[in-house]
């Protein structure tokens, strides 16, 4: 039987507390997701003043990367180069702002952010997973 590394509720306050921070530096109003390796939903975080909408692309950046086992953004690419079709898959939302979270070669969650530019939700995302110093 092989092991690996699992988030825990302290992990995860971990990676919200430094994303946070990321975003409130930099004055941007987003959402903070966090799941675990199958895409469940462990942490929700709407800062003041995100967009609504911003609390339902959060998690579902976080899941397509989780279950992906990549940044989200590839699919993103995939689908801006011609691939048009992969929108069809689910439940993959093909937009960057996902991050997986890997520890000793292991996926064990993601990172999803919402409320900014692409590249600035990843930068949150990023700070976030930082962290835990891995």
């Amino acid at each position: 039987m092989k092991t690996k590394p699992v988030l825990t509720l302290e992990d995860v306050k971990k990676i919200a507390a430094a994303a946070e921070a990321e975003a409130v530096k930099n004055n941007w109003a987003v959402t903070i997701a966090i799941v675990d390796d199958g895409g469940h939903l462990m942490w929700l975080q709407r800062l003041d003043g995100a967009a609504p909408v911003s609390a339902w692309i959060g998690p579902q950046k976080a899941i397509t990367s989780a279950i992906g086992r990549r940044e989200s953004g590839v699919y993103e690419k995939m689908i801006n180069e011609g691939r048009v079709s992969f929108l069809s898959v689910q439940p993959v939302t093909p937009l960057e702002g996902g991050v997986p979270i890997i520890v000793e070669g292991q996926f064990v969650g993601a990172v999803g952010v919402s409320g900014v530019k692409s590249t600035e939700d990843v930068q949150i995302a990023k700070a976030g997973i930082a962290a835990l110093g891995l």
